[in-house]
């Protein structure tokens, strides 16, 4: 597929200009490409995104290796290399920015201003233009100058606090989150001023978000137990902080986890390993979780004659919400994983035949009294760096 032909999708049509790097922009960005626009990622022509060069592991030939983390956040994205620091390439850039819908940077404050595109140099330029800006710690306030790298955000941001074994054994999350999630508020916030621009006012927009904002953004139930019933929440492993039993219990050969989230299921997973659902101090979700370690005890003397596999299959006749923690391998060979479109392949200009993550959507039309499924499901791959800057500069002139 070539980057001009028309992908479909609920964006198709929008074109998004992405000057960010690393992860929380270039989510972002792929997020709205797997939607269908048009991406056109902007790259210094040194190397390009600092995450070509995260590794290893690194694949593909020795004198072209690629990084399997700028893989992970660039599918649907052409790429155009230009020295910003030079008059050529600040002009380029302005050509581009006068036709986009959108630009995403994720520069620290201040940086956009010095390159003559401040929000009102932008905004002049194309006054329908969506400006997404995502920073470490916000854009204004007594720390807007701190520079955001995922791990320490999750440390800033309370989310360390509450993950790992216990208080003592705080731990980062697997994955880089806080990155994940302001490139996901990101383009939420991108889809809502797009919405707005073409149904009410016309205009263009600037959102910001932050890594600490979108930390913050998802502390959930354990923000109001702070904020409103002033309890300060602490790691505690792989057990609920409110509904018991719910976490990761041991059987005869392993580990299954389960989710009793309701009296009802109480009732039922007590009938079926012979618990008495009336115990003293067990019987109601307040004291199973006021006394946790018994209900743990209970529940793993209940499981010990089990293996996890013969366990699984008893919980789910009895209709009690389990699984089993899988590796990666498992989750990627995992036929449920696959039917929703969780594995996408691609044709890589270096590596050939590759297969990505998928992304999380699928969209839906209702034709003739069904369901037909309409989601996008040619993707591009990653690009090598400045590999569609013919197509982009012809493009531009006015060619195909």
């Amino acid at each position: 597929m070539t980057v001009n032909e028309e992908t479909g999708g609920p964006l198709a049509g929008i074109l998004v200009i992405d000057l960010s790097r690393a992860l929380a922009g270039p989510h972002a960005a792929m997020m709205l490409g797997d939607l269908g626009a048009r991406v056109i990622k902007i790259e210094t022509p040194r190397g390009g995104d600092d995450t070509r060069g995260w590794g290893p592991p690194f694949v593909g030939p020795e004198d072209a290796p690629q990084a399997t983390y700028f893989l992970s956040c660039n599918r649907n994205k052409e790429s155009l290399a230009l020295d910003l620091k030079s008059e050529e390439g600040i002009s380029s850039l302005r050509a581009l920015l006068a036709r986009a819908d959108v630009v995403i940077e994720n520069f620290r404050t201040g940086v956009m201003d010095r390159l003559g595109l401040s929000t009102a140099d932008l905004l002049t330029l194309n006054p329908r233009l969506i400006v997404l800006s995502i920073t470490g710690f916000g854009h204004d306030g007594p720390e807007a100058g701190r520079a955001g790298y995922d791990q320490i955000v999750q440390g800033e941001a309370g989310l360390m606090s509450m993950t790992g074994a216990g208080p003592e054994s705080v731990q980062r999350v697997g994955v880089p989150i806080a990155d994940l999630l302001s490139g996901m508020y990101g383009a939420y916030g991108v889809l809502g001023a797009l919405h707005e621009r073409d149904t009410r006012t016309g205009r263009g927009k600037v959102v910001r978000t932050s890594l600490l904002a979108s930390v913050v953004g998802v502390h959930a139930f354990q923000g109001t137990r702070y904020t409103v019933a002033g309890e300060v929440p602490v790691a505690q492993g792989n057990h609920h902080p409110s509904i018991a039993p719910y976490g990761l219990f041991r059987c005869a050969d392993g580990f299954v986890q389960i989710s009793v989230g309701s009296e009802g299921l109480w009732q039922r997973f007590c009938e079926r390993f012979g618990i008495d659902p009336n115990t003293s101090e067990l019987a109601t979700n307040k004291e199973r979780v006021i006394n946790r370690d018994e209900t743990i005890r209970v529940v793993e003397r209940a499981f010990a004659e089990y293996t996890a596999e013969k366990l699984l299959e008893i919980l789910e006749e009895a209709g009690i919400p389990a699984g089993k923690v899988r590796s990666l391998d498992e989750v990627y060979g995992w036929e449920q994983a696959r039917s929703q479109g969780l594995l996408v392949d691609v044709e890589h200009s270096v590596l050939g035949n590759i297969s990505l993550p998928g992304p999380p959507l699928r969209f839906f039309d209702w034709e003739g009294g069904a369901e037909v499924e309409s989601t996008r499901t040619a993707h591009l791959p990653p690009p090598t760096l400045n590999q569609h800057e013919e197509s982009i500069r012809s493009w531009l002139e006015g060619g195909e």
